[in-house]
């Protein structure tokens, strides 16, 4: 997949949604923001991390600090803002190189860390946006099997290991119905002797969700329940009712 490519094509989706809406909007999945908040927060995130690339920092940075982080008022020049933002982190990237190493909330980590990441943050929160809002929220199933695939490998890498969000001796698996996928639309979560892991693997979880990964991002998100969703829950419940509680974000 190009991650850059997808961040550009999603940020700017992201800001005409939000351009059609009422700004004042509430958005539900995001207690006490507006359609606006959201859109301030996805435009200055994308700056943010644009500044710690381009200083190549080795401490994070306080979002006070994000250089031009508020975005204007006219309409179309936060537009701008928006998009200029996405490209402020691809051009830093470029002059630093993706494999620099730079400060990430999970320890230092290549410099083209950030892109995916950001990709996963605008389309997340364009869900959002398209939830608040009554749009459609339909992204290629491979952008959304990835979306799965790096919060999961973020969830697995920050787990409390006194309350892992899998079990020892147990394991979740989710299951896309998008048969072109291939074995990128299955994930098994596991805890073994050696830790939390996961994989690609085909398996039989303890719990097992199956559905379109559309609605597997959804409900592994916290957009929607499981039971609002084209989502079939096989075994243990209560299993995967753990798993959201402890995977906060």
């Amino acid at each position: 997949m190009d991650f850059r490519a997808a961040l550009l094509d999603q940020t700017q989706a992201f800001g005409e949604l939000i351009r059609d809406a009422d700004p004042s909007t509430p958005v539900p999945t995001c207690p006490d923001w507006t359609l606006n908040q959201l859109f301030r927060h996805v435009g200055r995130g994308n700056r943010w991390a644009a500044q710690i690339v381009a200083e190549r920092r080795s401490q994070p940075l306080n979002p006070r600090d994000v250089r031009d982080g508020r975005p204007p008022e006219d309409p179309d020049a936060a537009i701008d803002w928006l998009n200029g933002g996405v490209q402020q982190l691809l051009t830093a990237v470029d002059q630093v190189g993706s494999d620099a190493r730079v400060w990430t909330f999970l320890g230092p980590r290549p410099a083209g860390f950030w892109i995916r990441r950001r990709l996963h943050e605008v389309l997340v929160h364009f869900a959002d946006a398209a939830l608040a809002s009554g749009a459609d929220f339909d992204p290629a199933p491979e952008l959304a099997a990835d979306a799965i695939s790096e919060w999961i490998e973020l969830t697995v890498v920050q787990a409390d290991k006194h309350a892992p969000p899998v079990d020892r001796g147990r394991t979740l698996h989710l299951h896309a119905t998008e048969s072109d996928l291939g074995p990128t639309g299955e994930w098994t979560i596991g805890n073994d002797e050696h830790g939390l892991s996961w994989s690609h693997d085909h398996g039989k979880g303890d719990v097992a969700l199956r559905g379109p990964v559309r609605d597997l991002l959804l409900a592994i998100m916290r957009r929607r329940q499981a039971p609002e969703l084209d989502i079939e829950v096989f075994g243990d419940e209560a299993m995967w009712d753990a798993w959201l509680q402890r995977t906060p974000f």
